[in-house]
C-alpha cells in the first residue's frame, strides 16, 4: 500500500474510538505497546455486547420463548460472519473456544490422542508458542509419537529446506505459527501446509497473530485446522476460534461433554449433535460471541489491508529508530513482507523485566519477558526481551516516547 493510502488512514478518529487510549496515570497518557498480548476493544463492541445483556441475554437452543430464540439467532449468526471473515466454508467449520490455546487443545486430544502413535511424528517450529510446543510435546508423550521441530535460520527466518527435510511420510500433523510473537516473522504457512499435505500428513496453523492485522484466507491456505482469539482482533476476551475442516471435525471425538452437543442420550450411550454444536458444550460464550461479530465487522470497516499496511509501518519505523541505538539488539527478520507488526529487543546491560519497569514509569505498556517462547529465547541465548507489539491505533509518536524512555535505562544501570 503507498504512502498517500496509508496517510488516508485516520488514526485520530479511530483513536476517539477507544477511551482507554485517553488514561493518564501521573499525569502521564497511556502509550499502550502490548498489543501481541491483547488489543483494546472500540466502543462499538462493548456497546455490542452491552446492548445482548440488556435487550437479548437468554440461554440458546434450549428454550422456545422469544428471548432464547433471538439469542440463539445471534449466536448462530457470529458464527456465520467468522466464517465469511475467514472464508471458511460454512458456520459448521467454526467452533468456538476461550482462545487459541484451548483451540490447539482440542485437535490435541480430539484427534492427537486417537490418532497418534508410536512412529509418527509431529513437526513443530523453533518459534512456536507454548499453547502449541506444550500441548503436541505432551501429546508426543502420551502416545509415543516424536516431536521434531523446523529450525529457524540466522536471519530469524524460517529454514525451508530443513522444513522439506523434516517433513516426510512418517509425519502426521505439522503445526506452526503464521506469526511469531516474539520475532514478528511471518511464516510461509501456505507452503508448509502444501509440504505437509504432499505427505499426508494434517497441517495445524496458530493464527493470533494474524488474524487481527491482516487478510486471512483459510481456504488459500488451505490448513486442515486454524485457531485465533478475539482479543487480539479488538474483540472481547474469553472467546477464541477453532477453524477446522469440516470431513476432519465430522470424523472426530468430541473433546468435552455435556449439555448442547448431544443428540441423543440414554443411561448406556449418547450420540452427538451436528457440528459446530458437537463441540461447544454447556452454556457457551453468547455475549462474547456477540462482541466478536462486532469486532468484525469494525475490523472490515476499516479494512484489513489498511491495518496490516499500518500496522507493518509503525512497527518498521519502531525498528528503524531502535537500529539507530548502539546498544540495542533486535531480533527478528528486517522489516519487509514477511515481517509482522512487532519489534522485540533487549537494551545492553538491562533486563528486559527493568526496562518494562522503567517504560512503566513514563505509562508505556510493553511486554517484558519470554512471551511465551521459552525454547525460542533460549536458542537465541538470552533469558528474556522487551516486546513492542502495535495495532491500528498507535502512531509515530508514540515510538518517539519508547526510544527516548531508553535514556533513562541507560543512566539508571550505566
Amino acid at each position: 500500500m503507498s504512502q498517500q493510502n496509508l496517510e488516508s488512514l485516520d488514526v485520530g478518529a479511530i483513536r476517539d474510538e477507544f477511551p482507554i487510549l485517553e488514561r493518564e496515570f501521573d499525569g502521564q497518557q497511556v502509550v499502550y505497546l502490548d498489543n501481541a498480548a491483547t488489543t483494546q476493544t472500540p466502543d462499538s463492541v462493548v456497546d455490542a455486547m452491552s446492548d445482548y445483556y440488556r435487550e437479548s441475554n437468554a440461554n440458546i437452543h434450549r428454550g422456545i420463548h422469544h428471548l432464547s430464540q433471538e439469542a440463539s439467532i445471534m449466536y448462530e449468526e457470529a458464527h456465520d460472519r467468522v466464517a465469511e471473515f475467514i472464508n471458511a466454508e460454512g458456520r459448521e467449520e467454526v467452533i468456538f473456544t476461550k482462545n487459541t490455546t484451548e483451540g490447539e487443545n482440542l485437535i490435541a486430544y480430539a484427534w492427537g490422542l486417537n490418532e497418534l502413535g508410536p512412529g509418527d511424528e509431529i513437526v513443530l517450529t523453533e518459534m512456536e508458542h507454548h499453547a502449541s510446543l506444550v500441548t503436541w510435546q505432551q501429546i508426543g508423550k502420551r502416545t509415543g509419537a516424536d516431536v521434531k521441530y523446523i529450525r529457524i535460520d540466522e536471519d530469524q527466518r524460517l529454514d525451508m529446506d530443513h522444513a522439506r527435510e523434516l517433513i516426510t511420510d512418517d509425519t502426521a500433523i505439522v503445526s506452526a505459527v503464521h506469526v511469531s510473537n516474539t520475532l514478528g516473522t511471518v511464516n510461509p504457512v501456505a507452503e508448509l501446509t502444501d509440504l505437509a499435505h504432499e505427505h499426508d500428513a494434517l497441517s495445524f496453523i496458530d493464527g493470533a497473530q494474524a488474524v487481527p492485522n491482516r487478510p486471512v484466507d483459510v481456504a488459500e491456505i488451505d490448513a486442515d485446522f486454524y485457531a485465533f482469539s478475539g482479543h487480539k482482533m479488538a474483540g472481547p476476551t474469553g472467546i477464541g476460534v477453532l477453524y477446522g475442516k469440516q470431513h476432519l471435525l465430522e470424523a472426530m471425538e468430541p473433546y468435552l461433554y455435556g449439555g448442547g452437543m448431544i443428540r441423543k442420550v440414554t443411561f448406556e450411550d449418547s450420540t452427538w449433535g451436528d457440528l459446530p454444536w458437537k463441540f461447544e458444550p454447556g452454556t457457551p460464550q453468547i455475549a462474547e460471541a456477540v462482541g466478536l461479530e462486532a469486532a468484525i465487522d469494525w475490523l472490515e470497516d476499516i479494512g484489513m489491508e489498511r491495518i496490516q499496511a499500518h500496522e507493518e509501518e509503525i512497527a518498521r519505523y519502531a525498528y528503524e529508530q531502535l537500529e539507530g541505538e548502539e546498544d540495542v539488539e533486535i531480533y527478528g527478520p528486517e522489516p519487509g513482507p514477511d515481517r509482522g507488526g512487532l519489534v522485540s529487543f533487549n537494551v545492553e546491560g538491562v533486563h528486559a523485566h527493568d526496562l518494562a519497569s522503567i517504560m512503566n514509569d513514563h505509562t508505556i505498556a510493553v511486554r517484558a519477558g519470554d512471551h511465551c517462547t521459552q525454547p525460542l529465547h533460549d536458542k537465541l541465548g538470552v533469558p528474556a526481551s522487551t516486546r513492542a507489539s502495535f495495532y491500528v491505533y498507535n502512531t509515530r509518536e508514540e515510538v518517539d516516547k519508547l526510544v527516548a524512555a531508553l535514556e533513562d535505562a541507560r543512566e539508571l544501570f550505566a
